[in-house]
């Protein structure tokens, strides 16, 4: 399983600047994942085993990866399907500066409900820390947060603040940086357009 969760993602070394603001020496092209939905499904059933025990009503992921995880693992588990939609300004300042917005026709159905949150991978987790504040804002109750691929361990102390635990099917190692602190800047090597 874990073997197949990297074998359909490429992955590009560089100086990237993330959704984030963060700045990673790695990229992940995550498409490959939805490419042949039976090599995924064990690894879905698998996140979906990680997040039944929390009995969420409601499965939310940000577009367009982590809403794909999150239909399927609804789906496994017999629960309702959000997502959100990303937001952002045309030049982001600063860190975390992308919204994620549940669309209009979904909003009202949240309120109340226990809302796991997906997404295919997370390093610094700027969809995923977006689309808690939005489910929080429309009266949803976040009981855990989950992915594919988690990359370091960058989102975590968010959630654990929160109090909500983070899981993920396979953890790598990966080194996030702020931007004034990042050694490839400092090296002079310049940042790319991971989505180029």
């Amino acid at each position: 399983m874990e073997h197949d969760l990297l074998q359909l993602t490429i992955a590009r070394e560089g100086h990237f600047r993330l959704e984030s603001g963060h700045h990673g020496g790695r990229w992940l092209d995550l498409d490959g994942l939805f490419r042949d939905p039976a090599r995924l499904a064990p690894s879905i059933a698998a996140l979906a085993d990680l997040l039944r025990p929390h009995s969420p009503d409601v499965v939310c992921g940000p577009l367009i990866g982590g809403a794909l995880v999150a239909q399927a693992v609804a789906a496994s588990l017999g629960v309702e399907l959000s997502y959100t939609e990303r937001f952002a300004p045309p030049e982001p300042a600063g860190m975390y500066g992308v919204k994620y917005i549940v669309p209009r026709g979904l909003r009202a159905h949240l309120a109340g409900k226990r809302v796991a949150i997906v997404d295919d991978a997370i390093s610094a987790g700027s969809a995923v820390r977006a689309t808690f504040d939005e489910v929080v804002g429309l009266g949803g109750r976040p009981v855990a947060v989950g992915a594919l691929l988690l990359l370091g361990v960058g989102a975590a102390p968010f959630f654990d603040q929160a109090g909500v635990p983070l899981s993920s099917v396979l953890a790598l190692s990966y080194d996030l940086h702020a931007p004034d602190r990042c050694p490839m800047c400092a090296a002079g090597q310049p940042l790319e357009d991971p989505l180029a």
